[in-house]
């Protein structure tokens, strides 16, 4: 009976190289998302050499968030049918060659297509096919280990735009490139070679007549509801995450304070995705979404209202805290929704208007402040964008709740597959 119970306990546990996988997305998601955190840092001192307007120069993060979000479809089929064992070493080479080529930049035509191979070859791969990877790595408590692997997003998107500032403000811009190319590659190719497809997707790529519905909705519904909310979601979380520093810069702060103040609350998001993905495990991924996202709705507001360095510093903890967890909660509720199967397709297509939520959101806080002088209307936009999102995420949680029947759980999933 021991031994039974012994084979049954050891049969329970995740394999060991989840965790490794684990920590290799993480580290690749940090530097992929680093670069788009990072724009907001070149953003000015690009605007001026060049005499670009903001609106301009905002481009540059529509030009990576469209590619990513048209190339990670492309790269959802790919994983899904093929798997990901390549993904990590093409994006780490892609990578380091997209901003090698933007230290040489002379157009604002370069700008646009050096980052849009960026996040084609790049943040596209190391996206949402590596979060489905390892999503289906863990069995037990798989919003921990989501949001543990995408905190790495939270923590590249502030650690690189930091050390990027002190790089501009030492030795210029063009330098800064250069010297994230370098650290790119050593960094990320070695880490692409480690890349490994998790036995539950392997299984679900052999044997696809396997694959069974088990939540209470269809997945392409669910793909509607989850895509529309997303949509919103991004376009209200952009508008700081690209404007942030500028708009602190403009109202006389250093570059190293503002860029200090973007780190803090990037690092908070590390916390928050972790969090947010624990949530999702306690409560269920969509009310988890549903907190989270009111948090950033709610934060995002302030942001041009506040000029009290220590004021910002705790609503740049409280918003990074909020908008990480919403990411986190994005991921879990397309793990629990979908099939092993199409779990990498899902993924991709919601990211798809993720990122072109995240363009236009970039775009219009742009244009908004050429326009009116100020960033007022364009964070008012940003949180109108947020109350849209939960308007969704409402309507769509009163759907899934009419459709539930008694074999279900509390949150609405069937037992055996949030297991």
């Amino acid at each position: 009976m021991f031994q039974s119970n012994l084979r049954q306990n050891r049969s329970d546990r995740d394999p060991l190289y989840g965790w490794i996988m684990v920590g290799v997305v993480f580290i690749l998601s940090a530097l992929a998302f680093g670069v788009l955190g990072s724009i907001s840092v070149f953003l000015k001192p690009l605007a001026t050499e060049f005499s670009w307007t903001r609106a301009e120069t905002s481009l540059g993060y529509t030009a990576i968030a469209l590619s990513s979000a048209l190339f990670g479809v492309a790269w959802g089929f790919v994983a899904d049918r093929f798997g990901t064992r390549w993904f990590g070493v093409i994006a780490a080479l892609v990578m380091t060659a997209s901003l090698y080529m933007l230290s040489k930049q002379t157009s604002i035509v370069h700008f646009y297509a050096f980052y849009f191979i960026f996040g084609a070859f790049g943040n596209a791969l190391v996206g949402s096919p590596l979060f489905a990877n390892v999503a289906y790595w863990f069995r037990q408590q798989p919003g921990l280990a989501i949001g543990i692997t995408a905190a790495g997003g939270a923590f590249g998107q502030g650690i690189v735009p930091y050390l990027a500032g002190i790089m501009i403000e030492g030795s210029g811009w063009r330098d800064a490139y250069m010297f994230m190319a370098c650290g790119y590659l050593i960094i990320a190719l070695p880490l692409g070679f480690l890349v490994r497809e998790s036995p539950v997707r392997l299984r679900a790529m052999q044997f696809p007549d396997e694959q069974t519905q088990t939540f209470p909705i269809k997945e392409t519904e669910v793909l509607l509801w989850l895509s529309a909310a997303v949509l919103f979601c991004c376009n209200c979380m952009s508008v700081p995450i690209v404007h942030l520093v500028p708009l602190l810069t403009d109202a006389g702060q250093s570059l190293s304070s503002a860029t200090s103040v973007l780190m803090v609350l990037m690092f908070s998001g590390v916390l928050g995705r972790i969090l947010g993905g624990k949530l999702g495990d306690v409560i269920g991924p969509l009310p988890a979404y549903l907190l989270m996202s009111l948090g950033q709705t709610v934060f995002v507001l302030w942001f041009p209202f506040t000029e009290n360095i220590v004021t910002l510093y705790l609503l740049a903890v409280f918003f990074g805290f909020a908008y990480s967890g919403v990411m986190s909660c994005i991921l879990m509720c397309t793990r629990m929704m979908v099939s092993p199967g199409f779990a990498a397709r899902a993924m991709s297509i919601t990211s798809f208007f993720g990122y072109g939520g995240m363009g236009m959101g970039a775009f219009v806080g742009g244009l908004l402040f050429d326009m009116n002088g100020d960033y007022v209307g364009s964070f008012t936009f940003a949180s109108i964008m947020g109350v849209v999102n939960l308007l969704i995420l409402g309507l769509f949680h009163y759907r899934i709740k009419r459709q539930q029947d008694p074999s279900r759980d509390d949150k609405g999933y069937v037992t055996a597959t949030s297991s």
